[in-house]
């Protein structure tokens, strides 16, 4: 197996081809290395020429295909999960304190004033066939876990054509073509250590409150926001991580399971048949089809 592995996106990147001509595969892994940072110029909402930022500070723009695929799928996102994943969080977040890039956020510091729940939910309006994004007065995306998501199912297809592949991108993996060994294995943490999924197509994403922390006012924070409130969610899971059809999907599921909760997460993803690892603080739930 060929490995690369850099930082981009804010987060560990790491992609792996198992099989193909030598110099074609690197050939790929340097093009997907290229691509991946070409969307975080894109869809990043800390660089102020990113079309994201660009579109957040005026409101309408003529956005190029990756923008408008990403948002139209986050409003899919928003519509299937109820709400409970929302691209519309952004002032929430920031109020959360997380304000620019994770590597520099002050860790500690005076609380913030709290922004109002009207915040999230907010109207959004794509235009495919004028390539086209509105977003209503007080309206701001932010788009971090689905454009990770997003970005690992495309490169994955570049990649995937060469040889089979593997692209993770800050736990947002994807998968295209069958390894050596029959599937791929993943490492997922619970509250045991860690377990082994094999995974042989698709996707799978994790959402956790438990890595991006860091306190305000005395009191500890974190990244995922629930847009019902609009301040970090109050939910007793640790992670959740759910296998889909693509990274991106499994990304809104992730975090919709982890805003809701371990048993109304666990019946959901029973009922919609969504493999899932749901891990609170002392205990580990394998459901939707999961042993």
């Amino acid at each position: 197996m060929r490995r690369m592995r850099f930082r981009a996106m804010g987060t560990d990147v790491e992609l792996i081809s198992d099989g193909g001509a030598e110099a074609e595969v690197w050939e790929a892994l340097g093009a997907a290395e290229r691509e991946i940072h070409r969307l975080e110029g894109l869809l990043s909402r800390f660089r102020d020429d990113s079309e994201l930022s660009i579109l957040n500070r005026e409101r309408v723009v003529a956005a190029g295909p990756e923008l408008v695929d990403v948002v139209a799928l986050a409003l899919a996102g928003r519509e299937s999960t109820g709400g409970r994943f929302d691209p519309t969080v952004h002032d929430a977040v920031v109020a959360a304190g997380y304000d620019r890039s994770f590597d520099l956020i002050d860790r500690d510091a005076p609380g913030g004033h709290p922004v109002d729940p009207s915040c999230c939910g907010g109207s959004v309006r794509v235009d495919r066939a004028a390539g086209s994004i509105s977003l209503a007065p007080g309206v701001r995306l932010d788009l971090g876990g689905i454009a990770k998501g997003y970005s690992a199912d495309r490169v994955s297809g570049m990649l995937g054509e060469v040889a089979p592949c593997l692209v993770n991108i800050g736990g947002d993996l994807a998968v295209r073509g069958v390894p050596a060994q029959g599937a791929w294995a993943v490492a997922v943490e619970t509250t045991a250590g860690t377990t082994s999924l094999s995974l042989e197509s698709g996707a799978m994403a994790t959402s956790g409150r438990d890595r991006r922390r860091w306190r305000r006012g005395g009191a500890e924070v974190h990244h995922v926001i629930d847009p019902r409130t609009a301040c970090p969610a109050d939910t007793d899971l640790v992670r959740a991580t759910t296998v889909s059809s693509s990274a991106a999907w499994a990304e809104v599921l992730a975090t919709a399971f982890l805003v809701v909760g371990a048993d109304a997460a666990a019946r959901e993803a029973e009922a919609l048949g969504v493999p899932s690892v749901l891990v609170s603080e002392d205990e580990t739930v394998f459901a939707g089809g999961l042993a």
